[in-house]
């Protein structure tokens, strides 16, 4: 079973809060896929990952997929064998081969609020761990 992480973002959006994650996912010497809702969202997580913070990371247009330390994708395919997984833009996936998985998504929009909520139901349901993780002032706060 997977540990799932979902992160209430309140201050700022995906692309601003994701650099920081993956960060962290590759301090811990673990690998990180992205998963994104469409081409045009990859596209840009690519340009702010090499903009916002310098993060080493790559696509399906990447020579050598396996050799990424972050892959972003709009297809449920890990060639990179990532242990850890971003969802963003309230995508679902399949959390069999992933140890980690965060679930990012926009707690100013009420629709994507609700979309998480199932998200979470499906997956407590299934017996994964779950935790849950909102945006603060003071950065991120863990709540019951």
């Amino acid at each position: 079973m997977a540990e799932i992480g979902f992160y209430h973002l309140t201050r700022t959006d995906e692309l601003a809060a994701l650099p920081a994650l993956l960060t962290r996912t590759l301090a811990a010497g673990e690998k990180a896929l992205v998963l994104c809702g469409s081409v045009e969202r990859v596209a840009a997580v690519d340009a702010a990952l090499w903009r916002v913070e310098w993060l080493a990371h790559g696509t399906a247009k990447t020579p050598h997929p396996e050799w990424q330390p972050v892959f972003i994708t709009a297809e449920q395919a890990n060639p990179a064998a990532a242990r850890f997984l971003f969802l963003l833009d309230g995508v679902a996936a399949d959390f069999t081969d992933f140890a980690r998985v965060f679930d990012l998504f926009d707690g100013n929009d009420e629709a994507a609020v609700a979309a998480a909520r199932g998200r979470w139901t499906l997956a407590k349901a299934a017996g994964h761990a779950m935790s849950y993780w909102k945006q603060g002032e003071a950065g991120w706060a863990k709540a019951g």
